[in-house]
């Protein structure tokens, strides 16, 4: 996967058998804990399925909004609001904006986070202290899929896997993991021309 790609790699779990009643405990708890957290800020480890990798930090502000800021020297800002998903090159200085709910990352940011309807469990798994939740849009499996993996006890976001719809893997990881901060939303207003301006200082 190229570096433009915020999209899994290998899960951290073995498959496993659940009854369809622990299946359902374990998604009704993933369902509660993303839908009581607000803030999140972390440091990841972004691995793709050729091996290459990228470090940064990560804001995710629930509802609808989300910072990945790549380490020097990888040139790559993501974010996500307003419903979309901005991709910007400091090297190239060029912009790209795609739907969210074209992503599979756009289920992350769903509130209230309800894993039915118009999103599809794939699979559920529980080992080791970890459960994961694999999940893709109803009838658009060929779009992509997002695995969601988790501390059990507590229930904590620690990983996940992304694979696109040409089958290519990214994995993100998150360490140093802090919740219930506060951000200034100025991180996500990439429609606002301000932004803009700040992202050109930024590289002089």
């Amino acid at each position: 996967m190229d570096r433009r790609s915020l999209l899994a790699a290998p899960a951290l779990l073995l498959p496993g058998s659940l009854s369809a009643q622990s299946q359902s405990e374990v998604i009704g708890r993933v369902e509660a804990y993303f839908n009581q957290l607000t803030t999140l800020r972390a440091r990841f480890l972004q691995i793709a399925q050729g091996g290459g990798s990228a470090e940064g930090t990560a804001w995710i502000w629930r509802p609808s909004r989300m910072r990945f800021e790549y380490d020097s020297p990888e040139p790559t800002l993501l974010i996500a609001a307003d419903g979309q998903f901005f991709h910007f090159d400091r090297e190239l200085r060029q912009p790209s904006i795609v739907p969210l709910n074209s992503t599979p990352l756009g289920v992350l940011l769903r509130s209230p986070l309800r894993l039915s309807g118009d999103v599809t469990v794939a699979n559920v798994q529980r080992q080791g202290g970890l459960v994961s939740v694999t999940v893709h849009r109803t009838g658009r499996a060929a779009e992509g899929q997002i695995q969601l993996i988790l501390d059990d006890q507590p229930m904590a976001l620690r990983q996940w896997v992304v694979v696109d719809a040409q089958g290519r893997s990214t994995r993100v990881t998150l360490t140093q993991v802090e919740v219930g901060g506060r951000f200034d939303p100025m991180l996500f207003a990439f429609n606002d021309p301000r932004f803009l301006e700040q992202l050109e200082q930024g590289r002089r």
